[in-house]
């Protein structure tokens, strides 16, 4: 069956493109979630449509993107936590620990878009990315020291 999405689908293809798919796939799937359309003319016109909307969209989103990834540029986060002997910490600070202080210096970015790959468990100095788009991320300094 030929469709066309209406939205990016993984594996599958970009918005707008037009794909031959299995008819289960698309009446049972991409039919019913509004994620593709009978490819038509007056579908791929619509979709036309869409996809023209979506990139202005999409443009002021990066922009927007790009200036709180220049606010964070200049940002750093001092996070408090005790310690023991070795000076090795109780718990660890998360992404949800960085993103609540960041919340508290006027910030507010979900705890999803903090790329930590492990929690931080010691002391020190950190640089941790922040995406903030598809096309841009941030970097936040984050400094942990003892109590």
């Amino acid at each position: 069956m030929r469709i066309v999405l209406r939205e990016d689908v993984e594996k599958l293809g970009q918005r707008g493109q037009i794909v031959d798919v299995a008819v289960g796939y698309a009446r049972n799937f991409l039919l019913p979630k509004g994620k593709a359309l009978p490819a038509t003319d007056g579908n791929l016109k619509r979709v036309e449509g869409e996809r023209r909307r979506f990139a202005v969209l999409q443009a002021k989103e990066k922009e927007d993107a790009a200036t709180i990834g220049r606010r964070l540029a200049g940002l750093s986060c001092t996070i408090v936590r005790k310690v023991g002997e070795a000076d090795q910490l109780y718990g660890s600070v998360t992404a949800s620990d960085i993103a609540e202080h960041l919340a508290k210096d006027g910030v507010v970015i979900d705890k999803r878009r903090i790329l930590l790959e492990d929690p931080i468990k010691a002391l020190g100095i950190y640089t941790v990315p922040v995406k903030l788009h598809a096309e841009v991320t941030g970097e936040i300094r984050v400094w942990v020291v003892k109590e």
